[in-house]
């Protein structure tokens, strides 16, 4: 079916995580910050197509900005500037992935800047971009795909009932971390899983879903645990014996989707792994170091190795909010002794604690029982930790922590204030909902 190339050993493979080493002095932070497209008066998602849809938006900011067409089987998925894009999630949910940058400071001037260029289009189309976890009046069956072509194959192989929640209503925030070496990449890789549950925990902000309390406070959350266990979750078992070749091999041994040649997609439907396809091929073609490449960017794990480290488990949170995410991982895994306290802090903790964390946190958050303690406990302790890493830093991005804070010291996470708002003085009244949430820029 198609022509042999040399065969794809594991080194090649290696060399995708060792070619990210990067010296501590050269450290970056980088943020991948999606939103959900609604219409500004009637709640509901807007679509690709309309005239004032998402691809009309894109061709009006090109248009203004100057920026290039990013294509997919020439239909525009998104666009670049540089280092820059904004790019579209299944649901046509907006990305922003700027370059990352020495200083939160410096990534926050970025996305403002883009944020003031991208919000007159948007007014003018009666859009809003909602900082916000998931759909919150619209679901799944009323918001249509974009056409790229990976999203169709995925869409129907995703085979967790809420997958199509996850793949067309949901937003999440990402964090980039860079590693001196591959013992420094690994400690920061189990680190930051131990801390995924809690910043779950810390920013859900996705209660009200479909118009209704759906009693999470982090459907988007849910929606993760329920999208396929073949490739989502903690990588590995987090424990003190991990490496890149065992990350690889946790990759390899998760059911392929798809493979692509010459620009055409051919559906593998999970009935290999790509261990198998490694060592035997399928359908006369051998692994290339780009089919590895494509399959790892279809894992889909909490915290995701690449050259660097890739944070995924927070709902969309707006205002300050975003960056007290990137301020915790910054304070912590850009500092030693941070590290070190971390890994004091959960040293009492085993595997199953975390996992079991991991499930219950969509539903209880801060109030999930850690053991003999609660999740909140634990909450306080990291922000301390990432706060006294960032004074000793001087940056002054301490500042940032003050957001979440404000919540977390109180013993709540922001869904718990929409929840008692929901059923309180807002009674259930969507408009209310989408103001306080337009608050939070």
């Amino acid at each position: 079916m198609f022509k042999l190339k040399n065969k794809l050993e594991k080194s090649d493979i290696l060399k995708l995580y060792t070619k990210g080493y990067t010296q501590p002095e050269n450290y970056k932070i980088g943020l991948e910050y999606e939103r959900l497209p609604i219409s500004s008066t009637t709640f509901k998602a807007v679509d690709y197509w309309s005239e004032f849809g998402i691809k009309a938006f894109l061709e009006s900011f090109a248009k203004e900005e100057t920026w290039d067409y990013i294509l997919d089987d020439k239909n525009l998925i998104g666009l670049k500037n540089k280092h820059d894009t904004i790019t579209l999630e299944p649901g046509c949910q907006v990305e922003i992935s700027a370059k990352p940058e020495r200083t939160i400071f410096a990534l926050k001037q970025k996305i403002d800047n883009i944020n003031s260029l991208i919000k007159p289009i948007t007014d003018k189309m009666n859009i809003t971009l909602l900082n916000y976890g998931v759909s919150p009046y619209m679901t799944n069956k009323g918001i249509n795909l974009i056409p790229k072509r990976r999203y169709k194959i995925m869409a129907r192989y995703l085979w967790g009932i809420l997958s199509d929640v996850m793949m067309r209503e949901t937003a999440g925030i990402q964090c980039c971390i860079d590693f001196k070496s591959e013992e420094d990449a690994m400690r920061k890789f189990k680190l930051a899983n131990k801390l995924s549950p809690f910043m779950t925990a810390m920013f859900a902000n996705s209660p009200i879903r479909g118009g209704v309390d759906t009693g999470y406070k982090t459907f988007r959350g849910l929606s993760w645990l329920n999208t396929d266990n073949d490739r989502c979750g903690f990588c590995g078992k987090i424990s003190e014996e991990f490496s890149f070749e065992d990350y690889i091999d946790s990759v390899m041994k998760a059911p392929m989707i798809f493979i692509q040649r010459d620009n055409l997609q051919f559906e593998v439907k999970g009935n290999i792994t790509f261990e198998e396809f490694l060592n035997d091929g399928w359908e006369g073609t051998q692994a290339t170091i780009e089919d590895y490449e494509l399959h790892a960017n279809l894992y889909f794990p909490d915290v995701r190795m690449r050259n660097f480290i890739e944070i995924r488990n927070h709902d969309c949170v707006g205002g300050d909010l975003k960056y007290a995410i990137l301020a915790i991982y910054k304070g912590i895994l850009y500092s030693n002794f941070a590290m070190s306290e971390c890994e004091e802090l959960f040293k009492g903790l085993q595997y199953k604690d975390f996992e079991e964390l991991r499930f219950n946190v969509p539903k209880n958050t801060l109030q999930s029982r850690v053991r003999k303690a609660k999740a909140l406990d634990y909450a306080k302790e990291i922000i301390g930790i990432a706060q006294r890493a960032l004074k000793e830093e001087q940056t002054g991005e301490e500042l940032f922590l003050d957001s979440i804070k404000e919540f977390t010291y109180r013993g709540v996470c922001p869904a718990d204030v929409i929840v008692k708002n929901w059923n309180g003085s807002w009674d259930r009244n969507m408009a209310k909902l989408i103001k306080y949430l337009s608050k939070f820029e």
